[in-house]
């Protein structure tokens, strides 16, 4: 299965321009805020602007291109990719604290996300004050959030078509409004020499905290890592060559117009701090004529920016539940497009968090000062699991060695200069990010304590037994077909406390008894099963490898394995009862879920019993198991068994006359 995901997307001018309307739309609508960010409140000065626009240049070039577009698109998990996928790829070195970088990664990646639709949508709309300076933008930039995921449940396979050409006109409109000042000032290109880099940051007062607003134009290049098997390396590599030069021709065009108006300030405040004035220098340097045309292809940019990360996000969660990092959620699938999912949990919660920001913040300004905190820490967790990588697969020691140092470097200035944004809003995403990791955690430990104390028995040892129960007419029939879920690795063995639900809670005579094992790998799109026959027409065990990016459709798959051993002849589903067989009547399947509780009989250690407490809280709000694993809620039963860790003391009870 996995051949057929890997390497398939072929370079053409149709594939271009989907990788421009799928990967490229966060970091695409980035010109609208980074210079107005790096420009700030303060009078515009030629040296920080000239500073700042050699620090996006090099930001641009050594950390999206060198490190992402370059070396990180190597680090693909069958064509997939994104930090969890990287994870799935170094994990198979079994260094278990690789865990950690995975799981604060993807969590401040989410965090951060809630962010960008905000921003990039506020960024838009704020240009109508050109317009009408006294327009309120704040229920324009909700009423566009709320239509935007309320569309995310029906898919995005019709809407999808039109992202592409919205994105090439946003890029080529980037580029002509660029080089339309260029013009006026093509020494502004001066600024590529890493000199005013330099200078910006270890000699002009402050200059090093405009770092802060600088990260902003690489913020998305993690969002184009995540996205890679939408598209394929080539298409993304070839794509952002035109991506590139589109945005650097923007952004120096609004730095030759910021120079032109050295001096001035952007942003105007009455006497209680509420904006009067504010100047985006985005919209500035568009003629009046054209406002109106470039807010439209603005705004519209800005959702399909939103978009990719609604849709990135939903993909990361669906990895994380796969992975066992994640509490299990209802995912459906609104389209046939590969990759395309929803979980309706993910996508309110994410609007509930886009609105909160957008009333908290009510300005982008307010945005761009909390904007970049977390998502640094995700780029830091990324450059440890891909030095893992590079390992593994014996990269030159040398070169591996001058990567870490180099992004390692980088990525600290970064976030040295983004802590600067903690008091001003970036403790919102962190704070949210703190909750994600929490929830991750502890999903991942109380799993790991729990199966610590999970009992298994040799199933060899209970084959006689299941034989003489299938035959014994004494004890009335259960089910045709009772089938348990296992979560026994070893095909030899059967949790004890499925064997204890068959013979002891209540005797279970059935014809066959099916024991069926779902195995999560880490290739994405994995879908293989084996079948191990222990006592013909009797006793079955099928264990399906599933690729992380499955869907766990037991119900579905069980049913497609049955079909083909029935055409091998090598089972008979036939009812049994005499009457229904004598008429070739397919038998009942009934399906056994055994729901594990923790017993008020241990005695944990306290972190442990939290840990585990927390984990009991989550899982009622989760999905239940049957429903996770996609099976027909009229033909499952769910025990309740006690898990029981540490055995009770023995009392001293005494028996008297």
């Amino acid at each position: 299965m996995g051949k057929e995901h890997h390497h398939v997307h072929k370079v053409s001018a149709a594939a271009l321009l989907v990788t421009l309307g799928i990967i490229f739309g966060d970091i695409g609508t980035s010109p609208l805020y980074v210079l107005k960010a790096i420009a700030g409140e303060k009078p515009i000065d030629a040296e920080t602007i000239k500073g700042g626009l050699s620090c996006i240049f090099w930001t641009l070039t050594l950390q999206t291109t060198l490190k992402y577009v370059i070396l990180t698109l190597r680090a693909d998990n069958k064509g997939e990719g994104g930090i969890f996928s990287l994870y799935a790829l170094v994990r198979r070195a079994k260094i278990k604290w690789l865990m950690y970088p995975a799981i604060i990664g993807g969590s401040t990646l989410l965090a951060d996300g809630i962010i960008t639709p905000p921003i990039s949508v506020a960024s838009a709309v704020e240009g109508l004050r050109g317009i009408n300076p006294n327009i309120q933008t704040v229920p324009i930039v909700i009423c566009i959030l709320v239509v935007l995921f309320t569309l995310q449940q029906f898919g995005t396979k019709f809407i999808g078509k039109f992202f592409g050409p919205i994105m090439f006109v946003w890029f080529l409109m980037l580029a002509i409004l660029g080089v339309s000042q260029l013009v006026f000032n093509i020494g502004i290109i001066s600024a590529i020499n890493p000199y005013y880099a330099y200078k910006l940051l270890f000699i002009h007062p402050g200059g090093f905290l405009v770092l802060g607003a600088v990260f902003l134009c690489t913020t998305g290049a993690e969002a184009l890592y995540s996205d890679l098997g939408h598209c394929g390396r080539e298409n993304i590599r070839i794509s952002w060559f035109f991506v590139k030069t589109a945005l650097l021709l923007n952004y120096f065009g609004q730095g030759a117009w910021l120079i032109s108006q050295q001096g001035q300030v952007l942003v105007t405040k009455n006497a209680l701090g509420e904006v009067v004035k504010s100047i985006n220098p985005f919209f500035a340097i568009m003629p009046n004529w054209f406002i109106p045309a470039g807010i439209i292809i603005a705004t519209m940019a800005a959702v399909v920016a939103s978009q990719a990360l609604i849709s990135g996000s939903f993909t990361l969660i669906n990895e994380a539940i796969r992975l066992n990092f994640w509490p299990k959620a209802k995912v459906k699938y609104p389209t046939d497009l590969k990759g395309q999912l929803y979980i309706p949990s993910v996508n309110w919660l994410l609007l509930a968090g886009c609105i909160g920001v957008v009333l908290y913040f009510k300005e982008s300004s307010g945005m761009e000062a909390a904007y970049g905190l977390a998502i640094v820490l995700t780029m830091l967790m990324t450059t440890t699991l891909l030095t893992y990588y590079m390992i593994i697969k014996r990269y030159n020691r040398v070169f591996t060695f001058a990567c870490l140092i180099t992004y390692i470097t980088i990525e600290t200035s970064f976030l040295i200069a983004n802590l600067n944004k903690f008091t001003h809003g970036g403790w919102i995403t962190l704070l949210i990010a703190s909750l994600l990791i929490s929830i991750m955690m502890v999903w991942y430990f109380a799993r790991k304590i729990r199966n610590r104390y999970v009992e298994f028995v040799k199933l060899v040892d209970y084959l006689p037994v299941l034989e003489d129960l299938s035959r014994d007419l004494t004890i009335p029939k259960y089910a045709t077909h009772l089938v348990y879920l296992t979560s026994a690795n070893n095909i030899e063995e059967i949790e004890s406390k499925i064997i204890y639900s068959i013979m002891q809670k209540q005797p279970k005579r059935a014809d066959i008894y099916w024991f069926v094992h779902v195995d999560v790998v880490d290739e994405p799109y994995r879908m293989e099963y084996k079948v191990c026959e222990f006592i013909h027409d009797d006793v079955i065990r099928i264990d399906f490898r599933l690729g992380f990016r499955v869907a766990p459709k037991v119900n579905v798959m069980f049913r497609k394995v049955v079909e083909d051993m029935v055409k091998n002849k090598e089972v008979d589903i036939t009812s049994r009862y005499k009457s229904l067989n004598k008429n070739n009547i397919i038998g009942d399947f009934r399906f056994i879920v055994i729901e594990k509780f923790l017993s008020y009989e241990n005695e944990l250690p306290f972190y442990e019993k939290v840990i585990l407490d927390v984990y009991a809280f989550i899982k009622h709000l989760s999905l239940s198991e049957e429903k996770a694993f996609g099976l027909d809620t009229s033909s499952v039963t769910v025990e309740a068994v006690p898990l029981i860790i540490t055995h009770p003391k023995e009392l001293n009870l005494k028996r008297i006359p």
